[in-house]
């Protein structure tokens, strides 16, 4: 039955309540501008009534918990909102800094440098013997060069600076996940008990799944969700076994942290691998299945798939690179090609990787099926001797197993060297001791070791025709295609150029010594400009690049302003992607707020009325005293 200690106790819970009450708001009032926190409500009900005689007494108010106001639903469309636009951020920044590096305006930048280049080479088309157009046409060719490989350099030096991003990302996702889970263990330890909540632990749990989401594409995984509108008619908070999974591998499972890693040991190039370690030490390569976050950005940039060199076989950086070792490349040989034209008494060619037993057509080094010739001239310039030598699908460097018949019916052994050595009648006058092979020798030492460049080829005049002053020069026969065989550019014979591709082009390193050595004339007769009315011609016919794979045929000036075209509409569409998803990720950051940032105003109030049901609830207690005090009066 009811009795006056109830109305006391009943004065004593409302009073209760209200402090909780203030409390609770006065928390929320002091996290106002905590990042991450949400904004807890009392929830709070009639306490079970005293069965009397007519009917219920009420017992005060009970306090059933204190709950944060968090709806899932929109928590988990703003992780993922702002997972992307961490990815896109971290991409456009990249991005716009690449294309600083390409500045191709107010003639600054590579194609300026190769309009000057190929305007030296009309100069000394016009005067092939002067002095100053050759150290002139020297500098300029060593300030393409250079800013060539500076652009790559650049370019390769940020593809490692992100690389390193990656690893410092990786271990923060770590860090990140480890705590997560300490994490869950203090969640479950308190909500253990019926009605607690772990109010504060789950909001910095939400803020960790926000910073592991902008990091890596991590999905968060809850059993069910539990609405409670009785709270706030948008509170759904996620309860049940917890993981995290990256790549469909669990990082976090409830209280237990698994970590992945990265590893570069095995590269070079310092390029690191990222992986998922199972326990029982098999690692899984984690690169082409992470999309989202910064580490998500990363991977698309710098490139996900390795070869076995460790070199990125895709990304936006490493397309660039590629790109610009296909367009120095392309420069290179066929430059080489063309200057091979010129007259030399001795031609060795760069270091290859070639092994008799390979084709040249399956090689990398960009060689054409067709025929070229070596041609002979005496000292007065005239040519004495011609031979045409071809290049099908089955054509070795020397020692070939197979034979071919040429167009004049001669049956040859189908390499190189063997074509330039075997015994024919050039000249068709029936003299055996003025043709190619009596006056000229070729020579191919094999590369040796695995993929190990140190295979030479060396053409050279016989001692006695040398010495009375015979040359000879390599020419393509192929007239509609500025490429034909590309043998003598391929392997860099009387090279004008140095080096494979980007890292190392520059000028040759005799004629840098003496940029008098230049020559401008196929015939070594004053006034030739051949070689030189060549180079001019070049810039303006298509030529072939190969970038991963890919062959493309296009002027030297087309391809360089492609690559660059390339970059640029790559920055833009980063720009514009980030913008459409920067207004998106603010869409939904309101929406997220209008549900479980505090609202000063509505606290306040709430303050005001627990204020206010605090001063009541005393007065209950201040009456019910009094009415003690009479019952004591009247007993006295």
């Amino acid at each position: 039955m009811s009795s006056i200690f109830n109305a006391l106790n009943i004065g004593y819970s409302g009073l209760k309540a209200a402090e909780t009450g203030i409390s609770v708001t006065g928390h929320n009032i002091a996290n106002a501008e905590t990042e991450g926190y949400s904004r807890q409500r009392v929830v709070q009900s009639a306490a079970t009534p005293l069965n009397t005689t007519p009917g219920n007494v009420g017992n005060g108010v009970d306090v059933d918990q204190i709950a944060r106001v968090f709806d899932q639903f929109v928590y988990d469309r703003y992780t993922s909102s702002a997972q992307n636009k961490e990815g896109s951020d971290f991409s456009r920044q990249t991005l716009e800094e690449l294309s600083s590096y390409f500045l191709e305006i107010d003639n600054v930048g590579v194609k300026n440098d190769m309009q000057e280049y190929f305007n030296l080479w009309q100069s000394l088309a016009d005067n092939p013997d002067s002095t100053a157009i050759k150290v002139a046409l020297a500098q300029q060719t060593q300030t393409l060069s250079d800013n060539v490989s500076a652009t790559r350099e650049r370019v390769f030096t940020l593809q490692q600076q992100i690389n390193d991003e990656m690893d410092v990302a990786v271990d923060e996702v770590n860090r990140i996940a480890s705590s997560i889970a300490d994490l869950n263990k203090s969640i479950n330890e308190i909500e253990s008990v019926a009605g607690n909540n772990a109010n504060d632990l789950r909001d910095q749990r939400n803020l960790l799944e926000l910073s592991l989401s902008k990091l890596i594409g991590a999905d968060t995984l809850n059993s069910y969700i539990v609405s409670d509108s009785s709270i706030d008619s948008r509170v759904a908070e996620a309860q049940g076994p917890y993981t995290i999974q990256v790549a469909g591998f669990n990082i976090v499972d409830g209280g237990t942290f698994h970590p992945i890693g990265t590893d570069n040991s095995a590269n070079a190039d310092g390029f690191s691998e990222l992986y998922y370690e199972r326990q029982d030490g098999i690692r899984i390569p984690l690169e082409s299945e992470v999309y989202g976050g910064k580490i998500g950005a990363i991977l698309e940039l710098r490139g996900a798939e390795m070869d076995s060199l460790g070199i990125p076989q895709d990304g936006d950086l490493q397309d660039t690179i590629n790109q610009l070792d296909a367009f120095a490349e392309g420069l290179i040989n066929y430059t080489n090609n063309i200057y091979a034209n010129s007259v030399s008494q001795v031609m060795t060619s760069k270091e290859v990787d070639i092994r008799n037993s390979t084709s040249l057509i399956d090689t990398e080094m960009q060689i054409n099926t067709g025929d070229f010739s070596v041609k002979i001239y005496d000292a007065d310039g005239n040519e004495v001797a011609n031979r045409d030598i071809f290049i099908n699908t089955q054509t070795v460097m020397d020692a070939s197993t197979s034979t071919f018949i040429d167009k004049d019916g001669v049956t040859r052994q189908n390499s190189i060297v063997e074509q330039l050595s075997m015994s024919l009648d050039d000249n068709d006058d029936n003299n055996s001791l003025n043709d190619l092979d009596d006056m000229f020798s070729a020579v191919y030492v094999e590369a040796s070791g695995a993929s190990v460049k140190d295979g030479q080829l060396n053409f050279a005049m016989n001692a006695d025709f040398r010495a009375q002053g015979y040359t000879f020069a390599i020419v393509d026969n192929t007239t509609n295609d500025a490429s034909g065989t590309n043998f003598g550019g391929a392997l860099g014979m009387n090279r004008f150029f140095d080096g494979d591709d980007a890292t190392n082009i520059d000028l040759n390193a005799s004629l840098k010594a003496d940029p008098t050595q230049i020559s401008a004339h196929a015939e070594n007769v004053a006034g030739n400009n051949d070689v030189a009315i060549s180079m001019v011609q070049f810039q303006f016919e298509s030529v072939k690049f190969t970038s991963d794979g890919l062959t493309t045929e296009d002027t030297v000036y087309g391809y360089y302003d492609s690559l660059v075209t390339a970059v640029g509409t790559k920055t833009n569409s980063a720009i514009s992607k980030n913008e459409t998803l920067t207004a998106q990720f603010a869409a939904i950051e309101l929406e997220y707020n209008s549900v479980s940032k505090v609202s000063i105003d509505e606290e306040l109030t709430n303050l005001i009325k627990y204020q206010t049901s605090y001063g009541a609830a005393a007065k209950v207690i201040t009456t019910v005293d009094q009415m003690m005090q009479t019952l004591l009066g009247i007993k006295q």
